[in-house]
């Protein structure tokens, strides 16, 4: 019997699986054991083709066990190992340690690139074992510090190498570059808005949640999409990360800095949002993890989808259980979510007149609120522009998406030092414990805060919501303190909730 190590995905974690492999004689066939699916039983044809054009016919009765066998195998990155195990064992080729093999093959045997490179990257570096991976495979691989990792064009390049020792490609380290030349939306791009733009600003040095509501028109999706030039490019743990939950979709994705923006509609499922299926997919707002999850005309979504997200906003990471296991994804997100005003949208608009009954406003706005609701932090009202404005505004000659991302940088950078005792990174995510003892309030904000609390009836949740605001307000402008001024102004962006 031959033995050779593989992997198999279980969320974003990659499993260590043993493929092995035995040959009886008699009548040709392969079967295949140990929970595989659909795309790993038909690999063995995938294989016999591979195996043939690289010079090796398959005879007798061949039995493939996939070890564990309680553990569920999906994927087609087991296409390599099964072929290299038919082909120790029929050709009595020596494996000279034990290594790990990913990849999948086509029929003439070229390997294509797989999902769950980093996940399988990770694991052998964690097992000190080497990596044989597609070489599509290597700009992910290569972000891994500590893993030997070898590139391989095809099943017969692997089989040489083990054959007779031929050289293969290492993977080198890569580099993350800086944020590209940016594409996206500039903030001076954006006329007008100035409170909508200061609020955003705030929702992202802080990571605090964001509901904007206006009138159509008004620019709020506009707004949204420029939000993620002025987040902090991600850290090289972040990219990783982000990579590494991508990796369970995709298997070409590339290093990027640039945080995640993630637009659902509110036709999505439920599944489709939060993750799931029999695989154990990750959802939008895994996909989101330390980006932008826009949910746009928020009041149109189902509300067992809006239920859905309370807990992984609350907690940052969302489990999901099915019949085939238990996986944990994270969903570390800055939520922003646009509104019309009432049913017609036009409540409160200068220029066109709202049609809505008092009863409609008053069903429109039990949208408003609730337990998602709760988890926002800015609300803030954006007003269309009149035609004289937009005709005689010239463009904004005020700061630049990376004069703001600068100035957004430092305050995430002073909230990372302030919370390192605790592990946090922004104001949004520190428990209250935590938040009270180390805000640094001034005896000035102190008292604002008292006498606006009594007079606004604010609850303890919304005392931490504006505190923290305040926190990340006065972290943009340096102060060590928060003064009252950063009280007042996160005073006005509570909204009514």
């Amino acid at each position: 019997m031959s033995s050779v190590k593989a992997v198999t995905l279980k969320g974003m974690e990659a499993k260590e699986v043993d493929v092995e492999v035995e040959i009886a004689g008699g009548l040709f066939s392969i079967s295949i054991v140990g929970l595989p699916d659909a795309s790993v039983r038909e690999s063995k044809e995938r294989v016999r083709a591979a195996l043939k054009n690289a010079g090796i016919s398959l005879k007798g009765r061949i039995a493939v066990n996939l070890a564990p066998a309680d553990l569920p195998k999906e994927g087609s990155m087991l296409d390599l190992p099964i072929a290299v195990g038919l082909a120790v064992k029929s050709q009595s080729i020596p494996l000279p340690k034990p290594s790990l093999f990913v990849g999948e093959l086509a029929l003439d045997g070229r390997l294509r690139p797989v999902r769950g490179a980093i996940s399988a990257a990770i694991l052998a570096a964690e097992q000190g074992l080497p990596l044989y991976c597609p070489s599509e495979n290597g700009s992910q691989v290569g972000l891994v510090r500590g893993v030997e990792a070898y590139k391989v064009d095809s099943l017969e390049q692997i089989l040489g190498h083990l054959k007779s020792g031929r050289e293969l490609a290492s993977v080198e380290a890569v580099e993350i570059d800086d944020l590209p030349p940016s594409e996206l939306l500039d903030w001076t791009d954006i006329r007008g808005q100035a409170m909508a733009k200061r609020a955003l600003e705030i929702a992202a040095a802080g990571q605090h949640n964001v509901l904007m509501v206006g009138a159509p028109g008004s620019g709020k999706t506009m707004l949204a999409r420029a939000l993620r030039g002025i987040l902090p490019p991600l850290s090289d743990g972040e990219v990783i990360e982000s990579l590494t939950i991508k990796g369970v979709l995709d298997s070409t994705d590339h290093p990027n800095r640039r945080p995640p923006f993630r637009v659902v509609h509110h036709t999505a499922s439920t599944v489709s949002v939060c993750g799931g299926g029999t695989a154990l997919r990750p959802g939008e707002i895994s996909l989101a993890h330390r980006g932008v999850l826009f949910l746009d005309e928020f009041t149109e979504f189902r509300r067992d989808l809006v239920e859905a997200l309370r807990q992984p906003l609350e907690d940052g990471s969302i489990v999901i259980s099915r019949s085939s296991g238990t996986v944990t994804y994270p969903s570390r997100v800055l939520l922003v979510l646009a509104a019309n005003p009432c049913p017609c949208g036009w409540w409160g608009d200068s220029m066109e007149r709202c049609s809505c009954s008092q009863s409609d406003l008053d069903r429109y706005r039990r949208k408003l609120s609730g337990p998602v609701m709760d988890r926002i932090d800015l609300q803030v009202s954006v007003s269309r522009l009149l035609p004289e404005e937009l005709i005689g505004l010239a463009p904004s000659k005020g700061e630049s998406s990376s004069q703001v991302r600068m100035r957004v940088t430092a305050a995430r950078e002073a909230q990372r030092a302030r919370w390192a005792f605790g592990g946090w990174v922004c104001n949004s995510e520190v428990p209250e414990k935590a938040l009270r003892e180390h805000i640094n309030l001034s005896v000035e904000a102190e008292g604002t805060l008292l006498k606006m609390a009594e007079g606004l009836k604010l609850s303890a949740r919304g005392l931490g919501r504006v505190l923290r605001v305040a926190r990340t307000i006065a972290d943009l402008s340096g102060d060590l303190q928060v003064s009252s001024a950063s009280v007042m102004e996160a005073l006005a962006y509570r909204g009514e909730a």
